[in-house]
């Protein structure tokens, strides 16, 4: 292993924001900001997925929390283990931790007496502009922590005498190994199921997203992905894919984040089409409820009033039949003063406008309002959605109109 080293400590791919209730790609970050500004200045980039170690990962994160010459801490989404691990540095290391977060929440309370870098994040991606200022503000950062090393550590900030534990290089040395071959990385294993995803080939994808999941244990974002991309595929059948998908799900029940209700919730509606049990569309409709109840998630309020029109057309009792057509309407309406106001956010923040614009569209379909309709419909094709999130706006799109005919 080359001397100087830099571990960066975070979280894989896209984490929920528990202050904002926001999802960010926090690969964009290490993509985008870490890794430009750590090899700028010359060290070795090590993130925990880069590590072999005949799969002793926790033996190398160790070793490297003690032995790095840097670390980078993102705490972005408060991920357990990126919290975890920086304590731990801070408890085998008195100086050279840098910390990171974007700017949204509070730092906390351990944490805010440390010198902490702050980005902008937009959700899916960040923009141009702030990666270049941040890889320059790291940069900086970078070099005062190596050529004037302060202590950061809370611990032997307030405990100076304390002894700090000792590896030395040997033992550093056959404990990381060779550093994983590119191919193998978490990072890299991501980028080509996203890219399966793009080409709609979902059962490739998915076998990528199933092998993530055993690399980490009960991840839940590895998790989610891989059961939508099984109940996508189709295969080797609808039934026996939505089957499958459920089945995976399980693995993290309770759902206790609007994502997981989400794709639970898409599953069980997908099972009622395909069975037209009405079990099926009640748990779907009771988790899409909870999604939006809980997060106010448009993604679940929507559906959640799509299923409340179904679940109308086949109700008997004219109450019930008017109420689960008038809870759906109220729902939509409230989506729609929800979402419409987010809109006016920055321009490149493309993902978040594209599904935006593609809900405000559906909600106002169903209310009968087609010329707002047609302008999101634009608003959404002109983000430059792939072809499966086309596909799946087009479902919804004309399971709508089907709807009205009705």
């Amino acid at each position: 292993m080359p001397k100087e080293l830099c571990f960066v400590i975070m979280g894989f791919g896209k984490k929920k924001d528990p202050d904002s209730n926001r999802t960010i790609d926090l690969d964009e970050t290490y993509k985008k900001i870490i890794k430009p500004a750590v090899i700028a200045c010359n060290y070795n980039c090590v993130r925990a997925d880069e590590i072999t170690d005949s799969g002793l990962i926790d033996r190398s994160m160790f070793a490297l929390l003690m032995n790095a010459e840097l670390v980078i801490a993102d705490i972005t989404t408060y991920n357990p283990n990126a919290i975890y691990e920086l304590g731990v540095r801070h408890a085998v290391r008195p100086y050279s931790t840098i910390i990171i977060k974007e700017e949204g929440g509070n730092i906390p309370f351990d944490f805010n007496h440390n010198r902490t870098l702050t980005y902008k994040h937009l959700g899916s991606e960040i923009s141009a502009s702030e990666a270049k200022r941040c890889i320059r503000d790291l940069k900086n950062l970078i070099n005062t922590v190596t050529q004037s090393p302060l202590i950061d550590s809370p611990m032997y900030s307030f405990i100076p005498k304390v002894q700090r534990p000792l590896l030395s290089e040997e033992d550093f040395a056959e404990i990381i190994g060779e550093l994983r071959n590119k191919e193998n990385t978490i990072y890299s294993l991501m980028e080509s199921a996203k890219d399966f995803m793009a080409e709609k080939k979902f059962t490739e994808a998915a076998l990528k997203w199933k092998k993530l999941s055993e690399l980490v244990d009960n991840d839940l974002f590895f998790i989610q992905q891989y059961a939508l991309c099984v109940y996508k595929s189709k295969s080797p059948t609808q039934l026996v894919a939505l089957t499958n998908a459920l089945n995976i799900m399980e693995r993290i029940k309770p759902f206790n984040d609007a994502e997981s209700l989400g794709i639970a919730g898409a599953i069980n509606k997908n099972l009622w089409k395909e069975t037209q049990e009405l079990a099926f569309l009640n748990i779907a409709i009771e988790n899409y409820k909870k999604g939006w109840n809980l997060f106010t998630d448009y993604y679940t309020g929507e559906n959640y009033a799509h299923c409340l029109e179904q679940k109308a057309l086949r109700e008997n009792e004219v109450n019930l039949k008017n109420y689960y057509r008038v809870e759906a309407q109220l729902t939509r309406q409230c989506i729609i003063d929800i979402v419409l106001p987010m809109l006016s956010v920055p321009k490149d923040e493309l993902e978040d406008i594209m599904w935006r614009s593609a809900t405000l569209s559906n909600c106002y379909l169903a209310l009968g309002d087609t010329e707002n309709a047609n302008i999101f419909e634009k608003k959404f094709l002109a983000a430059s959605p792939v072809s499966w999130e086309i596909d799946t706006f087009t479902t919804s799109k004309n399971e709508l109109i089907e709807l009205s005919c009705q």
